[in-house]
């Protein structure tokens, strides 16, 4: 079991192993020595533990703050749409109240709307009964002309 610090850290875990040293060679000028790693002191523990904790809550605070953004903001999307579904029941309610009142106005119109139908087909067999009458004097005429001639 290790020993614990006043921040409740393991002492234990923050020890390091014992320091290896490192004989760099002579021709690689970029190889350097190690150092001996010492321990921190207790009055820097603390202060470090401190400053992991502060460090810790800011950054939990910054999480539970953007979590809390996210949610206020799909209330207010969740609000808009709401707003944007009473809107399109209202155009609807609208679009079905007129269409309602064109199929009154139709169904009214009807009878009117059969009368010019049926005036509409004696026309044109009033029609198709000149042309035969045009077409019956002018056999007529040319009749009359061929006797005439005579």
């Amino acid at each position: 079991m290790g020993l614990f610090n006043s921040c409740g850290v393991c002492l234990h875990l923050l020890t390091l192993p014992d320091p290896v040293m490192f004989v760099p060679r002579s021709e690689d000028p970029a190889v350097e020595t190690a150092e001996e790693a010492k321990e921190p002191a207790e009055a820097d523990i603390n202060e470090l533990c401190k400053d992991m904790f502060s460090k810790m809550a800011t950054y939990l605070t910054g999480e539970l703050t953007a979590t809390s953004e996210d949610y206020k903001l799909l209330e207010n999307m969740n609000k808009l749409t709401s707003l944007k579904y009473l809107e399109m029941k209202d155009i609807a309610i609208n679009i079905s109240r007129n269409l309602k009142d064109l199929n009154q106005k139709y169904a009214a119109l009807q009878p009117y709307l059969e009368q010019i139908n049926l005036i509409e087909e004696q026309v044109a067999a009033l029609e198709q009964a000149a042309y035969k009458l045009d077409a019956y004097s002018k056999k007529l005429e040319a009749k009359y002309k061929k006797l005439e001639k005579r």
